[in-house]
């Protein structure tokens, strides 16, 4: 059985068939459906929203379902989201200053809680958040687009924030967002990420490659490779 948690980022779906992409991912055993939720002021871009989520939780009810807030002022929609059907919500460092009240916010509307945070900003700033999180998210490329390379650096990150959990014995979960391929997701998962964000560079690869048959092959192959690499 798989020891790594795969997450379908749904803005890489075909939106003029949403229905039948998710109902394919689930089919094909996803995990979770991880929700990029963008403002057009903390990345150059707007996704996605509240009405979008409660028509996928819809059609894939039994699917967990994760928020990635990358927006200013998050504690403004934490129950919003949460009322939308997220059993999980992210928000990044960078733009909560209060961050401990706003990770409380999610916990306290019945939703797990975890922190991002992007590729260039001190792996410091989450010391003092570990122990209120179930995950925390390591941005593999600056966020805001889908199809971009993998910042090599982000390895290194993932093994010093997986050894500083380690050491702390904190229960949160390293997840990884951006570029996840088969030998990046291998590599990741050597240093100790479990959760992994799949968009085009993994599963949504087209419209001649089944979901089901995308998520399979990535399964197989990063359990194989992470042995390798």
């Amino acid at each position: 059985m798989s020891q790594f948690i795969c997450s379908a980022s749904v803005m890489c779906a075909n939106l003029a068939r949403l229905e039948d992409d998710l109902v394919a991912l689930e089919k094909g055993g996803i995990d979770e459906l991880h929700f990029d939720i963008m403002d057009g002021t903390f990345v150059p871009n707007y996704t996605l929203g509240f009405d979008f989520i409660k028509a996928a939780k819809a059609c894939t009810p039994k699917v967990h379902c994760n928020a990635h807030l990358m927006i200013e002022r998050p504690e403004r929609y934490i129950e919003r989201f949460a009322k939308a059907g997220c059993d999980s919500i992210t928000i990044h460092v960078e733009t909560c200053p209060h961050a401990q009240r706003t990770l409380q916010q999610i916990r306290d509307t019945g939703a797990s809680p975890g922190i991002a945070i992007n590729p260039a900003t001190s792996l410091t700033k989450l010391q003092y958040l570990l122990p209120y999180v179930d995950r925390v998210l390591i941005m593999t490329v600056d966020p805001g687009y889908s199809g971009q390379k993998i910042i090599e650096s982000s390895f290194e990150r993932v093994r010093i924030l997986n050894e500083n959990i380690r050491y702390n014995e904190y229960t949160a979960k390293i997840e990884v967002d951006g570029n996840i391929n088969v030998e990046n997701a291998a590599r990741l998962a050597r240093f100790g990420a479990e959760i992994f964000v799949l968009g085009t560079s993994s599963v949504f690869l087209g419209p001649d490659i089944p979901l089901g048959d995308a998520l399979a092959t990535f399964r197989a192959e990063v359990e194989t490779q992470k042995h390798l690499v």
